[in-house]
């Protein structure tokens, strides 16, 4: 089965899909990324950027970027002594930026998100992996975080 397909198949079973009036894809994001399942929450939401032909496509590339970080944060977590995986923090940091800097145009509220919270926690946790020196992984499965549903 192609990606496309699978995205839409696992989107079948989210219960997000009849639980707002958003975009099944935009609404799986933020369900799949609060169980802390962060390329999930990628793929899902990148299945609608990929079509997405307005002002929305950076909007959505921004969440596809935190969503990344948190992937690359989870990875080194699990795996910090790992050569690829225990080199992650970097990579982590860099997409918190370029998320920070897409959704920044989007503020304070978009498409009934909460940017400028998501703004903070972004800064959040990229400052917290620079002010270790790339050392500390603030990532933690107890205390992973979550994104307040849009409405």
């Amino acid at each position: 089965m192609s990606k496309h397909g699978l995205v839409s198949a696992f989107l079948e079973t989210l219960e997000s899909r009849t639980a707002t009036d958003f975009h099944p894809c935009y609404a799986g994001y933020f369900e799949c990324f609060n169980a802390g399942d962060y390329y999930e929450a990628h793929d899902v939401l990148e299945h609608l950027w990929l079509d997405c032909r307005d002002a929305d496509r950076s909007f959505y590339q921004g969440l596809i970027q935190i969503a990344g970080a948190f992937v690359h944060l989870k990875k080194q977590h699990a795996r910090p002594w790992h050569p690829t995986d225990g080199q992650r923090l970097g990579p982590a940091v860099r997409l918190f930026c370029l998320g920070e800097r897409r959704l920044a145009e989007f503020g304070p509220r978009h498409l009934g998100l909460d940017v400028e919270g998501v703004l903070g926690l972004c800064r959040e946790w990229r400052g917290a992996v620079e002010e270790s020196d790339f050392r500390t992984n603030p990532w933690r499965p107890d205390t992973a975080p979550r994104l307040e549903p849009p409405r």
